[in-house]
């Protein structure tokens, strides 16, 4: 098998990252929950990426691998999302399912460690390249600072099927978020190496 190469995005590659993660979460259960529309979710998508990740690009902790095939989004220590952005594009955008979808990231939020973390705000890979080892590739690449700063690691699964794969790579179930209608979250932590 080839070996992945991992690059650290730059604003340059802003736009691609955020197609690729979009297109990796086009069946994704939380957010197509919250835009069953596909037209509102293709808007909305690269603009709340952005705000919940985005940052990363900023700190140069952005990855993505050759060919825009997958990428990941992860916040440092004492970096955090454009909570204010994201809440309100979800106001503005989400339909009958807001205040489900606003209470849900709330809760989430309680599940964020308290002390110094990496935040592995996204991550997709295009769904024709699933399998092939990018995530893989893409999750041990941004774990180096986690292990070399002796840091945990902390994400929101928004899939039950990407539980499994999270697990492999060293995270922990924290538990499960859901809200009446909502699709179940799962916050996981890893410990450093």
């Amino acid at each position: 098998m080839t070996e992945i190469s991992v690059k650290v995005g730059s604003l340059s590659d802003e736009s691609k990252i955020m197609d690729v993660i979009g297109m990796s979460f086009i069946t994704d259960p939380l957010l197509r929950w919250m835009y069953p529309d596909l037209q509102q979710f293709v808007i909305y998508l690269p603009q709340l990426t952005k705000a919940y990740g985005g940052r990363a690009i900023d700190h140069s902790s952005a990855y993505y691998v050759d060919g825009y095939f997958g990428a990941a989004l992860l916040l440092p220590p004492d970096v955090h999302s454009d909570d204010e952005t994201f809440a309100m594009l979800l106001d503005r955008s989400v339909g009958d399912q807001k205040n489900d979808a606003l209470a849900t990231f709330q809760q989430m939020a309680e599940f964020h460690p308290k002390g110094p973390h990496w935040f592995l705000a996204v991550m997709g890979v295009d769904p024709i390249h699933q399998g092939k080892g990018i995530g893989s590739a893409l999750i041990k690449r941004g774990l180096i600072p986690c292990d070399r700063d002796h840091l945990p690691a902390y994400l929101e699964a928004s899939s039950p099927k990407n539980v499994p794969f999270y697990a492999r790579h060293g995270f922990e179930l924290l538990g499960t978020v859901q809200l009446s209608g909502c699709p179940p979250v799962f916050p996981m932590l890893r410990k450093p190496r």
